[in-house]
Protein backbone atom coordinates (compact mmCIF):
# COMPACT_ATOMS: atom_id res chain seq x y z
CA UNK A 1 0.00 0.00 0.00
CA UNK A 2 1.17 3.98 -0.61
CA UNK A 3 0.35 6.82 1.08
CA UNK A 4 1.47 8.87 -2.21
CA UNK A 5 -1.16 11.26 -4.39
CA UNK A 6 -0.36 11.32 -8.02
CA UNK A 7 -1.90 14.12 -10.02
CA UNK A 8 -2.54 14.10 -13.36
CA UNK A 9 -3.34 17.21 -15.17
CA UNK A 10 -5.86 16.64 -18.47
CA UNK A 11 -8.55 13.81 -18.65
CA UNK A 12 -8.13 13.04 -22.33
CA UNK A 13 -7.03 9.58 -23.39
CA UNK A 14 -3.47 9.36 -21.92
CA UNK A 15 -3.89 11.28 -19.51
CA UNK A 16 -6.85 9.02 -18.13
CA UNK A 17 -4.41 5.84 -19.44
CA UNK A 18 -1.65 7.04 -17.27
CA UNK A 19 -4.23 7.47 -13.99
CA UNK A 20 -5.31 3.96 -14.87
CA UNK A 21 -1.81 2.51 -15.23
CA UNK A 22 -1.01 3.84 -12.23
CA UNK A 23 -3.97 2.62 -10.00
CA UNK A 24 -2.65 -1.25 -11.52
CA UNK A 25 0.96 -0.60 -10.83
CA UNK A 26 0.86 0.62 -7.28
CA UNK A 27 -2.50 -0.35 -5.33
CA UNK A 28 -3.27 2.35 -2.46
CA UNK A 29 -1.61 5.51 -4.41
CA UNK A 30 -4.36 8.58 -4.44
CA UNK A 31 -4.94 9.24 -7.92
CA UNK A 32 -6.42 12.80 -8.89
CA UNK A 33 -7.05 13.34 -12.41
CA UNK A 34 -7.92 17.07 -12.98
CA UNK A 35 -10.12 18.72 -16.01
CA UNK A 36 -10.54 21.96 -16.89
CA UNK A 37 -13.73 21.14 -18.35
CA UNK A 38 -17.10 19.52 -16.89
CA UNK A 39 -16.29 15.92 -18.67
CA UNK A 40 -13.49 13.73 -20.25
CA UNK A 41 -12.35 13.57 -23.41
CA UNK A 42 -13.76 16.94 -24.67
CA UNK A 43 -10.74 17.65 -26.86
CA UNK A 44 -8.31 15.77 -28.91
CA UNK A 45 -9.36 12.52 -27.85
CA UNK A 46 -13.45 13.40 -28.69
CA UNK A 47 -12.01 15.25 -32.29
CA UNK A 48 -10.05 12.71 -33.53
CA UNK A 49 -11.00 10.22 -36.62
CA UNK A 50 -11.23 6.86 -34.39
CA UNK A 51 -8.20 5.32 -36.21
CA UNK A 52 -6.46 2.70 -34.54
CA UNK A 53 -2.77 2.91 -36.40
CA UNK A 54 -0.96 -0.23 -37.41
CA UNK A 55 2.36 1.76 -37.23
CA UNK A 56 3.07 2.37 -40.78
CA UNK A 57 4.50 5.92 -40.91
CA UNK A 58 6.92 5.90 -38.05
CA UNK A 59 10.35 6.27 -37.79
CA UNK A 60 12.10 2.31 -36.58
CA UNK A 61 13.37 2.88 -33.66
CA UNK A 62 11.25 5.82 -32.34
CA UNK A 63 8.92 6.30 -29.56
CA UNK A 64 5.77 6.44 -31.78
CA UNK A 65 6.88 3.28 -33.36
CA UNK A 66 7.46 0.94 -30.44
CA UNK A 67 4.41 2.49 -28.34
CA UNK A 68 2.27 2.27 -31.21
CA UNK A 69 3.31 -0.81 -32.27
CA UNK A 70 2.52 -2.17 -28.80
CA UNK A 71 -0.53 -0.11 -27.84
CA UNK A 72 -2.22 -1.23 -30.39
CA UNK A 73 -2.57 -4.42 -29.36
CA UNK A 74 -3.23 -3.45 -25.78
CA UNK A 75 -6.15 -1.40 -27.08
CA UNK A 76 -7.61 -4.43 -29.17
CA UNK A 77 -7.33 -6.52 -25.79
CA UNK A 78 -9.01 -3.82 -23.90
CA UNK A 79 -12.18 -3.39 -26.16
CA UNK A 80 -12.64 -6.76 -26.75
CA UNK A 81 -12.70 -7.31 -22.69
CA UNK A 82 -14.99 -4.24 -22.08
CA UNK A 83 -17.18 -4.79 -25.03
CA UNK A 84 -16.34 -1.20 -26.95
CA UNK A 85 -16.59 -1.09 -30.66
CA UNK A 86 -13.00 -2.55 -32.30
CA UNK A 87 -13.41 -3.08 -36.37
CA UNK A 88 -10.01 -4.46 -37.86
CA UNK A 89 -11.67 -2.93 -41.04
CA UNK A 90 -8.54 -2.00 -43.36
CA UNK A 91 -6.70 0.84 -44.37
CA UNK A 92 -5.24 1.10 -48.28
CA UNK A 93 -2.13 3.89 -48.36
CA UNK A 94 -2.10 4.81 -52.15
CA UNK A 95 0.19 6.20 -54.78
CA UNK A 96 -1.94 7.86 -57.33
CA UNK A 97 1.16 9.56 -59.94
CA UNK A 98 4.34 7.89 -60.46
CA UNK A 99 6.30 10.87 -58.37
CA UNK A 100 4.91 9.11 -55.36
CA UNK A 101 5.99 5.70 -56.22
CA UNK A 102 9.45 5.67 -54.40
CA UNK A 103 7.98 7.51 -51.39
CA UNK A 104 5.35 4.29 -51.28
CA UNK A 105 8.35 2.41 -51.56
CA UNK A 106 10.12 4.49 -49.00
CA UNK A 107 7.28 3.63 -46.97
CA UNK A 108 6.63 0.23 -47.22
CA UNK A 109 10.18 -0.31 -45.63
CA UNK A 110 9.37 1.65 -43.03
CA UNK A 111 6.27 0.06 -42.19
CA UNK A 112 8.39 -3.29 -42.70
CA UNK A 113 10.84 -2.07 -40.19
CA UNK A 114 7.44 -1.77 -37.79
CA UNK A 115 6.20 -4.80 -38.31
CA UNK A 116 2.95 -4.01 -39.62
CA UNK A 117 1.04 -7.31 -39.64
CA UNK A 118 -0.10 -9.04 -42.66
CA UNK A 119 1.31 -5.78 -44.90
CA UNK A 120 0.89 -6.63 -48.71
CA UNK A 121 1.47 -4.40 -51.32
CA UNK A 122 -1.31 -4.73 -53.95
CA UNK A 123 -1.24 -2.99 -57.79
CA UNK A 124 -4.49 -1.58 -59.30
CA UNK A 125 -6.79 -4.80 -59.47
CA UNK A 126 -5.72 -5.38 -55.84
CA UNK A 127 -7.05 -1.78 -54.97
CA UNK A 128 -10.55 -2.61 -56.85
CA UNK A 129 -10.33 -6.14 -54.81
CA UNK A 130 -10.01 -4.35 -51.22
CA UNK A 131 -11.84 -1.17 -52.25
CA UNK A 132 -14.16 -1.44 -55.39
CA UNK A 133 -14.42 1.76 -56.05
CA UNK A 134 -11.14 3.45 -55.46
CA UNK A 135 -8.31 4.93 -57.97
CA UNK A 136 -4.31 4.40 -58.19
CA UNK A 137 -1.41 3.05 -59.36
CA UNK A 138 -0.15 0.86 -56.40
CA UNK A 139 -1.04 0.93 -52.77
CA UNK A 140 -0.18 -0.78 -49.04
CA UNK A 141 -2.57 -2.81 -47.28
CA UNK A 142 -2.62 -2.96 -43.60
CA UNK A 143 -5.94 -5.19 -42.91
CA UNK A 144 -5.43 -4.90 -39.08
CA UNK A 145 -5.39 -1.10 -39.38
CA UNK A 146 -8.81 -0.31 -36.97
CA UNK A 147 -11.74 2.15 -36.02
CA UNK A 148 -12.85 2.29 -32.68
CA UNK A 149 -14.51 4.60 -30.24
CA UNK A 150 -11.70 6.91 -28.77
CA UNK A 151 -14.01 8.86 -26.69
CA UNK A 152 -15.85 5.56 -25.40
CA UNK A 153 -12.61 4.30 -24.17
CA UNK A 154 -11.43 7.34 -22.42
CA UNK A 155 -14.39 6.80 -20.41
CA UNK A 156 -13.97 3.31 -19.67
CA UNK A 157 -10.50 4.49 -18.63
CA UNK A 158 -12.28 7.17 -16.16
CA UNK A 159 -13.91 4.23 -14.62
CA UNK A 160 -11.51 2.18 -14.05
CA UNK A 161 -9.56 4.48 -11.98
CA UNK A 162 -12.97 5.30 -10.10
CA UNK A 163 -13.15 2.23 -9.59
CA UNK A 164 -9.48 1.79 -8.13
CA UNK A 165 -10.45 4.64 -5.66
CA UNK A 166 -9.05 7.14 -7.88
CA UNK A 167 -10.87 10.65 -8.69
CA UNK A 168 -11.81 12.35 -11.75
CA UNK A 169 -12.44 16.27 -10.94
CA UNK A 170 -13.61 18.35 -13.25
CA UNK A 171 -13.95 21.94 -13.94
CA UNK A 172 -10.29 22.43 -12.67
CA UNK A 173 -8.24 24.45 -14.45
CA UNK A 174 -4.86 24.38 -13.17
CA UNK A 175 -3.32 28.14 -13.32
CA UNK A 176 -0.64 27.75 -10.46
CA UNK A 177 1.93 24.41 -9.82
CA UNK A 178 4.12 25.48 -7.01
CA UNK A 179 7.10 23.87 -4.63
CA UNK A 180 5.67 22.83 -1.39
CA UNK A 181 8.45 21.28 0.03
CA UNK A 182 8.91 17.95 -1.16
CA UNK A 183 5.24 18.11 -2.52
CA UNK A 184 3.42 20.04 -5.36
CA UNK A 185 0.92 22.67 -4.56
CA UNK A 186 -1.68 22.32 -7.31
CA UNK A 187 -3.86 25.23 -7.80
CA UNK A 188 -6.97 25.95 -9.54
CA UNK A 189 -8.51 30.04 -8.43
CA UNK A 190 -8.94 29.42 -4.98
CA UNK A 191 -8.95 25.45 -4.82
CA UNK A 192 -5.78 23.93 -3.73
CA UNK A 193 -4.42 19.99 -4.12
CA UNK A 194 -1.18 18.44 -2.49
CA UNK A 195 0.49 16.02 -4.63
CA UNK A 196 4.04 14.15 -4.60
CA UNK A 197 4.02 13.99 -8.23
CA UNK A 198 2.39 15.65 -10.94
CA UNK A 199 2.14 14.00 -14.69
CA UNK A 200 1.09 17.17 -16.97
CA UNK A 201 -1.21 15.15 -20.15
CA UNK A 202 -2.74 18.50 -21.52
CA UNK A 203 -2.91 18.58 -24.93
CA UNK A 204 -3.58 21.91 -26.59
CA UNK A 205 -2.23 23.35 -23.35
CA UNK A 206 0.59 20.96 -22.49
CA UNK A 207 3.79 23.84 -22.81
CA UNK A 208 1.60 26.33 -21.16
CA UNK A 209 1.08 24.25 -18.04
CA UNK A 210 4.26 22.59 -18.19
CA UNK A 211 6.11 26.04 -18.14
CA UNK A 212 3.67 26.87 -14.86
CA UNK A 213 6.31 23.89 -13.08
CA UNK A 214 9.43 25.98 -14.58
CA UNK A 215 9.82 23.82 -17.69
CA UNK A 216 11.57 25.35 -20.60
CA UNK A 217 9.36 27.04 -23.11
CA UNK A 218 10.39 24.72 -26.05
CA UNK A 219 8.63 22.57 -27.82
CA UNK A 220 5.38 25.44 -27.91
CA UNK A 221 2.37 24.30 -28.98
CA UNK A 222 0.90 26.07 -32.23
CA UNK A 223 -2.95 24.36 -32.56
CA UNK A 224 -3.85 23.31 -36.46
CA UNK A 225 -7.35 22.62 -37.38
CA UNK A 226 -8.07 19.78 -38.74
CA UNK A 227 -11.42 19.35 -40.75
CA UNK A 228 -14.12 17.26 -41.96
CA UNK A 229 -16.75 16.58 -44.58
CA UNK A 230 -18.91 13.97 -44.00
CA UNK A 231 -20.22 11.69 -47.06
CA UNK A 232 -24.33 11.49 -47.78
CA UNK A 233 -25.72 8.51 -46.93
CA UNK A 234 -26.28 7.77 -50.35
CA UNK A 235 -22.31 7.14 -51.19
CA UNK A 236 -21.22 5.78 -47.71
CA UNK A 237 -21.21 2.75 -49.17
CA UNK A 238 -18.63 3.52 -51.65
CA UNK A 239 -15.81 3.00 -48.73
CA UNK A 240 -15.42 0.04 -47.24
CA UNK A 241 -12.67 0.98 -44.62
CA UNK A 242 -9.85 3.73 -45.19
CA UNK A 243 -8.51 4.98 -47.91
CA UNK A 244 -5.18 7.59 -47.58
CA UNK A 245 -2.78 9.11 -49.63
CA UNK A 246 0.58 8.99 -49.58
CA UNK A 247 1.55 11.03 -46.68
CA UNK A 248 4.71 14.48 -47.68
CA UNK A 249 7.62 13.21 -45.49
CA UNK A 250 7.99 16.73 -44.84
CA UNK A 251 4.92 16.91 -42.53
CA UNK A 252 3.57 15.24 -39.55
CA UNK A 253 -0.01 15.42 -41.17
CA UNK A 254 -1.15 12.42 -43.39
CA UNK A 255 -3.27 14.20 -46.13
CA UNK A 256 -7.22 14.40 -46.40
CA UNK A 257 -8.02 10.55 -46.34
CA UNK A 258 -11.57 8.58 -46.55
CA UNK A 259 -12.27 6.89 -43.16
CA UNK A 260 -15.52 4.78 -42.01
CA UNK A 261 -16.34 5.26 -38.41
CA UNK A 262 -17.75 2.41 -36.30
CA UNK A 263 -21.26 4.42 -36.25
CA UNK A 264 -21.25 3.20 -39.90
CA UNK A 265 -20.52 7.09 -41.65
CA UNK A 266 -17.65 7.83 -43.68
CA UNK A 267 -15.90 11.23 -43.26
CA UNK A 268 -13.61 12.87 -45.34
CA UNK A 269 -10.13 14.66 -43.82
CA UNK A 270 -9.33 16.23 -42.03
CA UNK A 271 -6.88 18.86 -43.65
CA UNK A 272 -4.39 20.83 -41.76
CA UNK A 273 -4.89 24.42 -41.39
CA UNK A 274 -3.22 26.77 -38.51
CA UNK A 275 -5.92 27.54 -36.16
CA UNK A 276 -6.56 31.03 -34.89
CA UNK A 277 -7.35 29.90 -31.60
CA UNK A 278 -5.84 27.04 -29.36
CA UNK A 279 -9.28 25.53 -29.13
CA UNK A 280 -10.19 26.83 -32.43
CA UNK A 281 -12.56 24.02 -33.74
CA UNK A 282 -14.42 26.69 -36.89
CA UNK A 283 -13.01 29.64 -38.55
CA UNK A 284 -14.70 31.93 -36.61
CA UNK A 285 -13.02 31.34 -33.46
CA UNK A 286 -10.73 33.76 -32.44
CA UNK A 287 -7.95 34.29 -29.67
CA UNK A 288 -5.71 37.13 -29.63
CA UNK A 289 -3.97 35.63 -26.57
CA UNK A 290 -3.27 32.67 -28.66
CA UNK A 291 -2.25 34.30 -31.48
CA UNK A 292 -0.08 36.63 -29.57
CA UNK A 293 1.89 33.32 -28.16
CA UNK A 294 1.88 31.64 -32.00
CA UNK A 295 3.23 35.13 -33.28
CA UNK A 296 5.81 35.08 -30.42
CA UNK A 297 7.53 32.59 -30.89
CA UNK A 298 10.52 32.36 -33.36
CA UNK A 299 9.58 28.91 -34.79
CA UNK A 300 6.29 29.95 -36.25
CA UNK A 301 8.31 32.43 -38.52
CA UNK A 302 10.69 29.96 -39.50
CA UNK A 303 8.19 27.41 -40.50
CA UNK A 304 6.36 30.05 -42.18
CA UNK A 305 8.83 30.58 -44.14
CA UNK A 306 9.63 27.27 -44.97
CA UNK A 307 6.14 25.89 -45.79
CA UNK A 308 4.06 29.23 -46.78
CA UNK A 309 2.88 27.65 -50.30
CA UNK A 310 1.33 24.16 -48.12
CA UNK A 311 -0.06 26.76 -45.84
CA UNK A 312 -1.67 29.09 -48.60
CA UNK A 313 -3.07 25.31 -50.10
CA UNK A 314 -5.08 23.96 -47.36
CA UNK A 315 -6.15 27.22 -46.13
CA UNK A 316 -7.87 27.44 -49.82
CA UNK A 317 -9.30 23.91 -49.52
CA UNK A 318 -10.62 25.01 -46.25
CA UNK A 319 -12.52 27.67 -47.76
CA UNK A 320 -14.02 25.81 -50.88
CA UNK A 321 -15.72 22.39 -50.39
CA UNK A 322 -14.73 22.25 -54.15
CA UNK A 323 -10.89 22.59 -53.66
CA UNK A 324 -11.41 20.33 -50.85
CA UNK A 325 -12.74 17.35 -52.44
CA UNK A 326 -10.87 17.62 -55.89
CA UNK A 327 -7.65 16.38 -53.74
CA UNK A 328 -9.76 13.16 -52.31
CA UNK A 329 -11.33 12.72 -55.63
CA UNK A 330 -8.08 11.55 -57.05
CA UNK A 331 -8.70 8.40 -54.37
CA UNK A 332 -12.20 7.70 -55.16
CA UNK A 333 -13.51 9.38 -58.09
CA UNK A 334 -17.27 9.20 -57.69
CA UNK A 335 -17.49 11.10 -54.26
CA UNK A 336 -17.09 14.58 -55.35
CA UNK A 337 -18.18 18.01 -53.50
CA UNK A 338 -22.14 17.16 -53.85
CA UNK A 339 -21.40 14.64 -52.37
CA UNK A 340 -20.56 15.42 -49.07
CA UNK A 341 -21.19 18.14 -46.51
CA UNK A 342 -19.27 20.02 -43.69
CA UNK A 343 -18.76 17.89 -40.53
CA UNK A 344 -17.16 18.54 -37.33
CA UNK A 345 -13.33 19.57 -37.04
CA UNK A 346 -10.70 18.94 -34.19
CA UNK A 347 -7.80 20.47 -33.49
CA UNK A 348 -4.25 19.01 -33.36
CA UNK A 349 -1.55 20.03 -30.50
CA UNK A 350 1.71 20.38 -32.81
CA UNK A 351 4.94 20.76 -30.68
CA UNK A 352 7.56 23.37 -32.72
CA UNK A 353 10.76 23.80 -32.15
CA UNK A 354 12.32 27.11 -32.07
CA UNK A 355 13.96 27.20 -35.12
CA UNK A 356 10.86 25.88 -37.15
CA UNK A 357 10.68 22.01 -36.31
CA UNK A 358 7.34 19.93 -36.35
CA UNK A 359 8.13 17.50 -33.80
CA UNK A 360 7.55 14.18 -34.97
CA UNK A 361 8.09 11.88 -32.17
CA UNK A 362 6.93 11.96 -28.54
CA UNK A 363 8.46 13.73 -26.70
CA UNK A 364 8.17 13.55 -22.68
CA UNK A 365 10.34 16.17 -20.06
CA UNK A 366 10.96 15.03 -16.87
CA UNK A 367 11.02 18.12 -14.09
CA UNK A 368 11.77 16.29 -10.66
CA UNK A 369 8.31 15.78 -9.26
CA UNK A 370 6.71 16.49 -12.66
CA UNK A 371 6.40 14.46 -15.58
CA UNK A 372 5.35 16.74 -18.77
CA UNK A 373 3.98 15.26 -21.87
CA UNK A 374 4.97 17.74 -24.68
CA UNK A 375 3.98 16.24 -27.54
CA UNK A 376 1.48 13.35 -27.90
CA UNK A 377 -0.76 14.19 -31.02
CA UNK A 378 -1.46 11.19 -33.91
CA UNK A 379 -1.16 8.04 -32.87
CA UNK A 380 -0.94 9.10 -28.85
CA UNK A 381 -4.95 7.29 -29.01
CA UNK A 382 -3.44 4.25 -30.57
CA UNK A 383 -0.61 3.90 -27.86
CA UNK A 384 -2.26 5.46 -25.02
CA UNK A 385 -1.97 2.39 -23.13
CA UNK A 386 1.65 1.62 -24.37
CA UNK A 387 2.58 5.29 -23.11
CA UNK A 388 1.01 4.68 -19.77
CA UNK A 389 3.47 2.01 -19.05
CA UNK A 390 6.01 4.01 -20.75
CA UNK A 391 5.69 7.10 -18.31
CA UNK A 392 4.89 4.97 -15.23
CA UNK A 393 8.18 2.93 -15.36
CA UNK A 394 10.08 6.30 -16.06
CA UNK A 395 8.76 7.66 -12.83
CA UNK A 396 8.48 4.62 -11.01
CA UNK A 397 11.03 2.51 -12.33
CA UNK A 398 9.24 -0.70 -12.70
Amino acid sequence: MSDETIAIVGAGIVGLAIGREITLRRPGTKVVILEKEAEVAQHQTGHNSGVVHAGIYYTPGSLKAELCTRGRLLLREYCADRGIAYDECGKLVVAVCPDELGRLDNLEKRARENGVPGLRRVDPAGIREIEPHAAGLAALHSPETAITDFPGVAKAFAQDVIAAGGEVRTNFAVDRLTPAGSRIEIASGERRLLADQVIVCAGIHSDTVAQLAGDAAAPRIIPFRGEYMRVKPAKADLVRGMIYPVPDPRYPFLGVHFTRRVTGVVEVGPNAVLATAREGYTRTTFSVRDLAGIAAWPGTWQMARQHWRTGVKEVRGSLSKRRYMAEAMQYVPEIGATDVYRAGAGVRAQALDRDGSLVDDFRIHRLGPVTAVRNAPSPAATSSLAIAEHVVGQIFGQ
